[in-house]
């Protein structure tokens, strides 16, 4: 059965000498890998359109087994995406953080808009920090991990200062941070906007300049959570966090 499939490649595998897996993050049918046979090859006809992270729309022959691509389309190629090793370091790590946390063929319609327009986005120089934050905080949300950050987790209070505590799930204020000697130190500011960048999705994010500071605090946070209640160990992270310190 023939099927045209929208979707964003998120992870290849090569297959023999010139054969790929493709693993798309499709609308409609979530994760779905599909074998692109020749791919490697230099004429192929669909090897530019299983670089990873392109967009593009597939036509796929699905059988008892794995589907095959037959014919593709580049609707946005994301080629600033690749030949910027940031960008890719970046990219890569979301696109991993979304195939780890997903499982195949479970449809995601807004996960699939979300790293559609953050996709954009990177490309046209919104701040990737920023970016992995939403990113992050959707991702998490949408699997059933969601960390508290509109208030403290144990009174509920929504004023004042505020730390943010891995065991208790979110932010918590100062008076309960003293039950808890494992509170992340967390500035007005960096609470302030984690709880924006909770509400918020690519598309309305706007300029948004941020401390470096303030955006540590937000990565250190947030990892915290994810290593504490995900606890998965990305391959792409480590690489990111080496080019930014070579590079900072």
């Amino acid at each position: 059965m023939l099927s045209k499939i929208e979707g964003i490649v998120i992870r290849t595998q090569d297959y023999g000498e010139s054969n790929k897996v493709v693993i798309l993050f499709t609308r409609d049918r979530g994760k779905l890998a599909a074998m692109a046979r020749g791919a490697k090859k230099p004429k192929s006809r669909v090897g530019a359109a299983t670089q990873p992270f392109t967009l593009g729309q597939y036509l796929c022959f699905a059988g008892n087994g794995m589907a095959t691509i037959s014919q593709a389309d580049i609707l946005q190629s994301h080629y600033p995406l690749r030949a910027d090793l940031f960008l890719t370091a970046y990219t890569a790590y979301m696109t991993e953080l979304l195939d780890r946390l997903t499982e195949d063929k479970e449809p995601h319609p807004f996960l699939y808009e979300l790293l559609a327009t953050t996709l954009s986005h990177l490309e046209e120089g919104t701040d990737p920090d920023i970016l992995s934050r939403i990113f992050e905080l959707k991702v998490l949300e949408a699997v059933g991990y969601r960390p508290r950050l509109d208030g403290c987790a144990v009174c509920g209070k929504v004023e004042g200062p505020m730390k943010f505590s891995v065991s208790q799930g979110g932010l918590i204020c100062l008076e309960d941070a003293r039950h808890d000697s494992q509170a992340l130190p967390l500035s007005p500011p960096a609470a302030r906007i984690l709880k924006l960048l909770q509400r918020v999705t690519p598309d309305r994010l706007g300029q948004v300049q941020v401390k470096e500071e303030t955006k540590n605090q937000m990565e250190r946070v947030i990892r915290s959570f994810m290593d504490e209640y995900v606890d998965l160990r990305f391959k792409s992270r480590p690489f990111l966090d080496r080019l930014r310190k070579e590079d900072p």
